[in-house]
C-alpha cells in the first residue's frame, strides 16, 4: 500500500495539474468559456499597461497572456501524466509564474477577491514542492544480537535515550 506521502503527492500533483490545464487553456482559447476568455483579454491588457517596460522590450498583451497560458498548459500536463524530477520542475515553474501572476495583480491594485485563488495554489504548489522534496521516513530496522543462543537488541538501541525513561 501506498504511503500518506505518495498519496498526498499524487493527489496534489493531479488537480494542480488539471487546475493549471484548465486556466492555461482559458487563457489561449475561447472554446471552454468565452467570458472568461475575454476577461483575461482585458487583464493581461492592463498589466502590459502597468508596466511599459513590457511594451519597450515588444512584448504585447497578447504575446504574454498565451505565453503563460502555454506554460501553464505545459506544466499541468507534466505535473498530470508525467512521473519523476520533471514534477518537481514543472511545479517550481508554475510557482514562479504564480508569483509574477500576484505582482501583476498588485501592480494594477485589483481587490483580493480577484487573485485570491492565485494566493490559494501558490500555497498548494509550495506544499506539494515541500513534501515531495522531503526524504521518504524509513522505519527504523530492529537489529539482534546473539549471545549465548538468546536473541537480544544491541546495547545502544536496548538503552534508554538520555533523560529518557522506557517504559515497559
Amino acid at each position: 500500500m501506498a504511503s500518506p506521502r505518495t498519496i498526498t503527492i499524487v493527489a496534489l500533483s493531479v488537480a494542480l495539474g488539471l487546475f493549471f490545464v484548465f486556466m492555461g487553456t482559458i487563457k489561449l482559447t475561447p472554446r471552454l468559456s468565452r467570458d472568461a476568455y475575454n476577461e483575461m483579454k482585458r487583464a493581461y491588457k492592463s498589466y502590459v499597461r502597468a508596466l511599459p517596460m513590457l511594451k519597450k522590450m515588444g512584448v504585447s498583451s497578447i504575446l504574454l497572456r498565451k505565453s503563460i497560458g502555454a506554460l501553464e498548459v505545459a506544466c499541468g500536463i507534466v505535473m498530470t501524466l508525467v512521473p519523476g524530477r520533471p514534477k518537481d520542475v514543472a511545479n517550481f515553474l508554475l510557482l514562479l509564474l504564480v508569483l509574477a501572476v500576484l505582482f501583476f495583480h498588485q501592480l494594477v491594485g485589483d481587490p483580493l477577491k480577484r487573485y485570491a485563488h492565485a494566493l490559494v495554489f501558490g500555497i498548494l504548489l509550495t506544499c506539494r514542492l515541500l513534501i515531495a522534496r522531503q526524504p521518504e521516513e524509513q522505519p527504523p530496522e530492529k537489529r539482534i544480537l546473539s549471545v549465548n543462543g538468546d536473541e537480544q537488541p544491541l546495547i545502544h538501541e536496548a538503552a534508554p535515550e538520555k533523560g529518557k525513561m522506557k517504559v515497559s
